[in-house]
């Protein structure tokens, strides 16, 4: 699956939960994650367990808060549309500072921000603690569709290539004189995208001919042992069951 590709979300650090196979890890934040949104979103003190939960999962990966924090950011536009729910919500209004906002609007915008919160720090815990090779290798080896893993297998390989590309061409255009900022100039970056789209098909035939020449099946091979350890999902499992504790203990309240 090659090697050497790092992504910008990854934290290489030495954790116990760096350590765990991503199969695991995978199992767990799916897991984790529906046991989150079938939660009412009235159980306000169960979102802060899972929240704590989390918390603790970054103190054992050794994951900084203000990085989550700044990555977090990318639920950003679902905040803003939370937001407009108890203007924009009808049923029963309740006043605050001068503003008519409606009940069914607040309950509404919590269940987006706390579910989409702790979503979104979920999945940053896994990319923090495990590569993209390995995320690839996990998907696989829980059997994921092979056209899938295969499709993010050759992004992975070739997307530095393809960036590169855009740069060059970026600069090409540029050393012509040709910088569009306006939309009747939008042309030339048009063109662009379309010739890059050319190169990066006439590349993938090249690559897949090449692999079908070299005995290439339609399924990469599996490096190592596809077996997880036992005590790596055993460790995995903490977390959905600690959150499925705490669902099932706030409902029955």
């Amino acid at each position: 699956m090659g090697a050497g590709h790092a992504h910008p979300l990854h934290l290489p650090r030495d954790s116990p939960v760096h350590r765990l196979a991503a199969e695991t890890k995978i199992v767990a934040v799916l897991t984790f994650t529906i046991v989150v949104v079938l939660t009412p979103r009235t159980e306000f003190a169960a979102f802060a367990g899972y929240a704590v939960l989390l918390a603790l999962v970054a103190a054992a990966a050794r994951v900084p808060a203000p990085w989550l924090l700044k990555r977090s950011t990318i639920e950003l536009p679902f905040v803003l549309l939370a937001v407009a729910l108890p203007f924009a919500g009808h049923g029963e209004r309740v006043d605050w500072l001068g503003m008519s906002l409606s009940v069914d609007g607040l309950y509404g915008a919590w269940n987006i921000v706390a579910k989409g919160t702790l979503g979104v720090l979920a999945s940053l815990l896994l990319a923090a603690t495990t590569t993209m090779r390995d995320l690839i290798l996990g998907l696989d080896r829980l059997r994921c569709p092979d056209v899938f893993t295969l499709i993010a297998t050759f992004m992975l390989r070739y997307l530095d290539v393809l960036t590169e590309d855009a740069r060059r061409m970026r600069i090409a255009r540029l050393s012509r004189g040709y910088d569009p900022r306006f939309l009747w100039q939008v042309r030339a970056f048009a063109v662009g995208v379309g010739s890059l789209f050319l190169r990066a098909y006439e590349r993938g035939e090249r690559v897949y001919l090449a692999m079908v020449s070299r005995g290439y099946t339609g399924r990469l091979p599996r490096p190592g042992d596809d077996r997880a350890p036992r005590a790596h999902w055993i460790a995995a499992a903490l977390l959905p069951a600690a959150s499925t504790g705490i669902a099932v203990t706030a409902v029955l309240s």
